[in-house]
């Protein structure tokens, strides 16, 4: 081995050993950062070790190629706001998926004019396209809905279903041909349309509800099709990063799913997030009882114990800062403040996390679902800020509600509760919310960053 190929060797197991090790950082809050910097000087690595390859004949479209890619992905990741993570999450996958597709056919192109496709070849390009067109549809159509230029909504019709599953079937059917007979260029850009559609109708009858599991999902096919691409073009650190990222993608949209009490057929055949013909329960002659910021204020500065849980509609407003120094002037009164994070509030897991860490809230202080729910009971107050369905007790109490099932932060149980909202509008559900209408809780109505400034001005003024 020629001391060029040893040092393309070396930066690829480097490479590896880093995405591994970052990877493994990411499970817990306090080594995140750590663990994507790692991962970002692994992929560093990955593009050196690349880019002194010996099969490089020249240089001029690599170099084009990155200015390019630095001018895209420097303001994605320095200027979209954390309420538009989930938007640009999708985006990624479909930069990556392009990618994996874009080397696919051009492998397949060169192979089929020059020494012929193989078999084992054609089964690596076959997945590596498959599963990368749909993605890149797929990706867009979550992007265009959590954007907000297409509905939002399920969009449904007659017969949905059974029209998803002749495309994918027609599309494997394909994938099947080509295995047997690698040169049909015919059969490999109809598989190719055919999956671009797949992806397009996969995503159009999911909402808003359930677009996070989608996301993650579509990342686990983006990265199944990296390592496909590996395969095909024998490149050892794309199989190893593309496995490390399809079998954390489908991890996560398990989890996802369980925090949610769906399934994955549920996610991709339910149409959750659609109005539902009956809401469960009705809030028919139930009253909401509002608070001023001074009555609000008056509980949080006498009270032992405050949990709060963050939701959406905190992250929207921007409110992270004012959330904690609201926790600063409770804690300089004598009271303790904690704070309960539901695994999916936001619109991806760690939303919350991510926000009160930039606004120097210690890790040790955020409380997963399990491990806040049983001092729900001891809480003198619990504070709601924009969160809504992870707190319906309707998931808990009501077999009507389609929410039924799924685990829920038990703020319905402390003394009193009050609540941050814009209105009384439904959460991604589409459903009311029950703890609205309980006796012990107060309704703070109005933007979240102003009401959490107002408390903090009463507060100090106690």
């Amino acid at each position: 081995m020629n001391p060029r190929e040893l040092f393309v060797q070396v930066t690829y197991l480097t490479a590896s050993v880093l995405f591994i090790v970052g990877l493994r950082s990411l499970t817990r809050p306090d080594q995140a950062r750590r663990g994507m910097n790692q991962a970002a000087l692994g992929m560093l690595l990955a593009i050196c070790g690349t880019l002194a390859h010996h099969e490089i004949i020249r240089y001029d479209w690599i170099i084009v190629g990155l200015v390019v890619g630095t001018a895209i992905g420097y303001p994605l990741g320095m200027f979209v706001p954390m309420t538009a993570m989930p938007q640009r999450i999708a985006i990624s996958h479909l930069f990556g998926a392009l990618a994996a597709t874009l080397v696919g056919v051009a492998e397949y192109y060169t192979l089929v004019h020059g020494p012929g496709v193989g078999h084992a070849e054609m089964a690596a390009l076959g997945f590596e396209v498959l599963f990368g067109s749909l993605t890149i549809t797929g990706s867009f159509m979550a992007f265009g809905k959590l954007q907000g230029f297409l509905p939002g909504r399920p969009i449904t019709y007659r017969g949905q279903n059974a029209v998803n599953l002749l495309l994918f079937a027609t599309a494997l059917g394909l994938f099947g041909y080509l295995l047997f007979v690698p040169g049909q260029q015919a059969a490999f850009y109809t598989m190719l349309g055919v999956a671009f559609c797949v992806g397009l109708f996969m995503v159009m009858p999911i909402g808003g509800a359930d677009m996070p599991v989608v996301i993650s999902l579509l990342n686990s096919y983006a990265g199944l099709a990296s390592s496909a691409t590996g395969f095909a073009i024998g490149n050892n650190v794309l199989i190893i990063a593309g496995a490390l990222d399809g079998a954390s993608g489908f991890l996560l949209s398990v989890l996802m799913s369980k925090a949610m009490n769906r399934s994955f057929a549920n996610v991709l055949f339910g149409a959750f997030g659609a109005p539902p013909p009956s809401s469960g329960r009705s809030s028919v002659g139930l009253a909401v009882r509002s608070i001023t910021p001074e009555d609000a204020a008056l509980q949080l500065g006498y009270a032992g114990l405050v949990i709060v849980v963050p939701g959406y509609g905190m992250a929207v407003a921007q409110a992270q800062h004012q959330v904690r120094e609201l926790a600063e002037q409770i804690e300089k009164r004598g009271g303790e403040v904690k704070f309960g994070i539901h695994p999916v509030a936001g619109r991806m897991p760690g939303h919350m996390n991510v926000l009160l860490a930039e606004a120097n809230i210690a890790y040790d202080r955020l409380y997963d679902m399990d491990e806040i729910n049983p001092q729900f009971d001891q809480a003198d107050v619990a504070l709601v800020v924009g969160a809504n369905d992870v707190v319906n007790p309707a998931a808990r109490n009501d077999r009507s509600s389609p929410i039924y099932g799924m685990p829920i932060l038990n703020v319905d149980r402390a003394k009193h509760v009050i609540v941050l909202k814009r209105s009384m509008s439904p959460g991604f559900a589409g459903i009311e919310n029950e703890l609205f209408y309980d006796p012990k809780t107060s309704m703070l109505f109005g933007d979240a960053k102003a009401s959490l400034s107002r408390l903090v001005t009463e507060l100090k003024s106690l």
